[in-house]
């Protein structure tokens, strides 16, 4: 006799083999195309850099052209918007950064930054912001700084990268915390901020690492503190924020890669396991710390959506600090 179960075997295995297929099926021919990837920030920018680095040594690994597309303006939301719109196969990937948690209070975001996309993981943290100063100044310390600075309200100027961005906001949380009032001046970026420390007029600022360390190494800064909760390996001698008594004073950054919601899940785990093949890879590892920036030793889609929700929060708290008239974030 026949044994109707053995016959139904064959059945059973063939429906369960389908009904996984098309969990899997996207990642089975994925990339067959190149990648598009949409930086929303100028060429040579801080969150440019990271995510081109990390372009050329990903399509080593997976075979197939990734294109890096800047799309800056808005602070970022023009490039955001835009590939939020894209279609969710894989194809096209958004470097995302600092400034998508920090525009929900500034700007009239147009797309959630968490819930609009697909968290891949992140590419790097920091760079961390430096507080520096001409170093023509006599001020050698902190201390020096702000004592000078209380007694003569407006007299010292700090350049910014204008309002709503993380210099601006160091300053605020310095000038709340310190009982100062340190002017703003803003500039069009980080990085013409901190030369003009010395060109024309703004006694400091907060500038990221790669534009801090230069300068104080060719002696036309001095750098005063770290702007992140611990000290910098390749500046050692350089006390921390922390440190000097101002708490919760962190400004590093991140810059992470996503893809346009509904992304199939398989390919977003193919493309988080190329993603830390490469970071963690000495090569990308040496190029980063001459940044400033380091790897994320645990780096899964969940951990990039959990950091930025954070983020997202302790960004609002810092925003009420500049005084400037806050918009409500997307709901969740």
């Amino acid at each position: 006799m026949i044994n109707p179960f053995r016959l139904a075997l064959p059945l059973l295995g063939a429906i369960a083999l389908g009904a996984l297929w098309p969990t899997h099926a996207p990642a089975q021919n994925y990339p067959s195309r190149p990648i598009t990837m949409i930086v929303p920030f100028a060429v040579g920018g801080l969150t440019d850099v990271p995510a081109r680095v990390l372009a050329a040594l990903l399509q080593e690994r997976i075979g197939q052209n990734i294109i890096v597309e800047n799309k800056p303006g808005g602070s970022g939301t023009l490039g955001g918007a835009y590939a939020v719109r894209a279609a969710p196969d894989g194809y096209t990937l958004f470097a995302n950064s600092i400034a998508d948690a920090q525009n929900l209070y500034f700007l009239p975001v147009t797309y959630n930054a968490i819930d609009d996309f697909a968290m891949i993981g992140m590419i790097v943290e920091g760079p961390p912001l430096v507080l520096i100063i001409d170093a023509a100044l006599p001020y050698k310390t902190l201390d020096e700084l702000l004592a000078d600075a209380r007694a003569n309200p407006n007299k010292i100027s700090f350049g910014t990268s204008g309002p709503a961005t993380s210099p601006a906001m160091a300053l605020a949380q310095l000038n709340a915390l310190g009982k100062t009032a340190i002017a703003g001046v803003p500039f069009n970026g980080s990085g013409e901020a901190a030369r003009n420390v010395t060109a024309s007029g703004v006694q400091g600022a907060f500038a990221f690492y790669a534009q801090a360390k230069p300068l104080a190494d060719s002696g036309k800064v001095r750098a005063l503190a770290i702007a992140r909760p611990q000290r910098i390996a390749t500046w050692p001698e350089v006390p921390t924020m922390q440190e000097l008594g101002f708490p919760n004073f962190d400004y590093g950054g991140f810059v992470g890669l996503a893809a346009p919601a509904k992304t199939p899940a398989p390919i977003i785990a193919y493309l988080n396991k190329a993603l830390n093949d490469v970071v963690q890879s000495q090569d990308f590892k040496s190029r980063m710390a001459a940044l400033g920036m380091t790897v994320p030793t645990e780096n899964t889609p969940e951990g990039l959506a959990d950091y930025m929700r954070r983020e997202t929060k302790r960004q609002g708290e810092l925003a009420a600090l500049t005084g400037i008239k806050m918009t409500a974030p997307a709901p969740h």
